[in-house]
């Protein structure tokens, strides 16, 4: 195995740890509350609240990104299970819009969002690595 692919698994891992350890925080309350303004302002998932609870949204959420990462996980070795995973992680790492404000004349944000944008490359690289 080159530097490369250890490269490459080690980012996978990582992504993975990252989505099934959020992924089951969501299902406490305070992840809940915490959650709720970023996903009312989401442009495909701001319905929910409609038709669901916040605790019962929040649960969805974090079956979603559990299963995502194991996903994420099985794509170290069958290939065609990360065309799915790749492309499920890339939709939970885009960015909520609004999130960035103007702060003293420069954009702040609240800065946990940005780790989604190395996870979004990984989640990329899986998505189109399998699909080779």
């Amino acid at each position: 195995m080159n530097l490369n692919q250890i490269a490459y698994r080690i980012g996978v891992i990582g992504t993975v740890i990252i989505l099934v350890w959020v992924g089951l925080f969501k299902f406490t309350t305070a992840e809940a509350g915490a959650i709720k303004g970023l996903v009312e302002n989401h442009f495909a998932m701001s319905w929910m609240y409609k038709v669901m609870s916040v605790e019962v949204v929040s649960n969805v959420i974090g079956v979603f990104e559990v299963f995502t990462g194991v996903g994420l996980l099985f794509s170290l070795f069958y290939r065609k299970i990360g065309i799915y995973a790749g492309a499920a992680s890339a939709v939970i790492f885009i960015t909520t819009p609004g999130v960035f404000k103007m702060g003293e004349g420069f954009p702040v944000t609240d800065f946990f969002i940005l780790k989604d944008i190395p996870y979004l490359a990984i989640s990329l690289m899986v998505y189109t690595k399998s699909k080779e």
